[in-house]
């Protein structure tokens, strides 16, 4: 694993040190020796991570800290604080501050490294995401996202605490609630099963359970679907360097180090939950863009895009299974005129209620989409031309027979529809053979004098 480590320390020797280890592992190495330069590389070159000294003349680390997280270009970037301050107040500060750890000096070289890969992975999972996400904004499906900014009014999570010994599950459990919904399994493989089904916001697993090896439960919780991206911190014996180490490497999120101090742990814990929100959002918007890539906004139906794919597909299937593929094309009848006569508004309506006569007039696995315009095709997998035709006269009834509501006087109008229906034959059929005769049975059924349907068999 390889990426770009921002080193910001006013003595240089600290920064030398800092600088040689990093390089060693190959990673790319750029320092600042006070927080105006620190704040200007990360707006120029965007690090992967930042290990930041906390005293620091001018802008000390904690201001340095607040104002990288509080800028949304700049949020996302883990940031992990190194510094002599080794009592608990200092760490809390950190991350109220907005820093993902705090690493008291001298720095231990397998706690360091741990730390700074695990937060990397993230890193990158999460700029996966945003890149993403910020395709769905340049395609104009998705509008700007919130950053992953502050959240200290932000209602709590849904928590699984795993620990056996009941004091200290008691202790957890008074300090998360309110506002956090705390839930106490002492039994790891209950613990497993409520995981899985439980839609947890964060996991906490204590590593000294007895009888229990909890380094196989966190990777047992990255290897299940429902528990993959649900963070997990873990509590661990002060000093086990060796196994907080396996415990990062194996997806922990985070730690604490017994004993527990209590303001840590809430810090810890809101840290983790507004990450997971903030990742929530993402994954969201990453699907919404995708439904919106392949959906007419207009309609709710999927575009002609999507149609082409999936027809694609469906015929290679029909080839397999020798099972016929049917088409149709639909086309609203004069509606130039709508729009001329009534305005494009009155027209929008129309082609709404015409998609929602549509979807419900096909079955389940039937493929409706805006074709273009007032165009619309229908695609039936395993469907002969009877079957079709039979669907399409049925269709065209239901829209002849029933007046369209507008907005404006008369209140509704009469539409009627043309439609072209085909089914592929045998295995060599293309989608744009299939796309040509529908298109042929289409036009004839316009000249003919609309409001019919025309089949045309291959």
């Amino acid at each position: 694993m390889t990426a770009r480590v921002l080193v910001v320390d006013d003595i240089a020797a600290n920064v030398k040190l800092l600088e040689a280890k990093l390089s060693a592992e190959y990673f790319d190495v750029i320092t600042a020796s006070n927080g105006i330069d620190a704040l200007s590389i990360v707006a120029s070159q965007s690090p992967d991570l930042i290990l930041l000294d906390v005293m620091m003349p001018g802008m000390d680390g904690f201001e340095v800290c607040r104002r990288i997280k509080g800028n949304p270009q700049s949020a996302h970037i883990p940031i992990v604080m190194v510094t002599a301050l080794d009592q608990p107040s200092d760490r809390v500060t950190g991350l109220q501050a907005g820093a993902d750890d705090f690493l008291t000096k001298p720095v231990n070289d397998l706690s360091l490294f741990a730390r700074v890969k695990s937060l990397i992975r993230l890193k990158m999972m999460t700029d996966e995401l945003r890149m993403r996400e910020a395709t769905g904004q340049s395609l104009g499906v998705l509008d700007a996202g919130d950053a992953l900014a502050s959240d200290a009014t932000a209602p709590g999570g849904r928590i699984l605490v795993v620990e056996d010994r009941a004091a200290q599950a008691e202790r957890l459990e008074e300090t998360l609630m309110p506002p956090n919904d705390v839930i106490i399994e002492g039994n790891p493989t209950e613990a497993l099963v409520r995981a899985r089904g439980g839609d947890f916001d964060l996991i906490i697993v204590s590593l000294s359970v007895q009888g229990f090896d909890g380094l196989r439960f966190c990777s047992q919780l990255r290897s299940i679907e429902a528990t993959r991206y649900v963070p997990v911190l873990v509590i661990i014996e002060e000093g086990d360097t060796k196994r907080l180490a396996r415990a990062l490497e194996l997806g922990a999120n985070d730690y604490l180090m017994r004993p527990v101090d209590r303001n840590e742990l809430i810090a810890r814990v809101r840290t983790q939950l507004r990450r997971k929100r903030y990742s929530d959002k993402l994954r969201h918007n990453f699907q919404l863009s995708l439904e919106m890539a392949i959906t007419d906004q207009l309609t709710g139906l999927h575009n002609r895009r999507y149609m082409q794919r999936h027809l694609a597909t469906l015929l290679e299937s029909a080839a397999a299974t020798h099972k016929p593929v049917s088409f149709l094309i639909l086309d609203i009848d004069y509606f130039k005129s709508i729009n001329d006569t009534y305005g494009h508004d009155v027209g929008d309506q129309v082609l709404k209620q015409f998609a929602q006569r549509v979807a419900a007039n096909v079955r389940g696995i039937d493929l409706a989409c805006r074709y273009g315009g007032e165009e619309f095709v229908v695609v039936m997998p395993e469907t002969d031309l009877s079957f079709a035709y039979m669907v399409a006269e049925r269709l065209r009834q239901q829209v002849a027979d029933m007046p369209f509501a507008i907005s404006v006087p008369p209140g509704s109008i009469n539409i009627t529809v043309s439609i072209g229906v085909t089914a592929s034959e045998g295995p060599q059929e293309t989608a744009e053979a299939l796309l040509r005769r529908a298109d042929q049975a289409l036009y004839r059924a316009k000249r003919d004098g609309r409001n019919r349907v025309i089949s045309d068999a291959a």
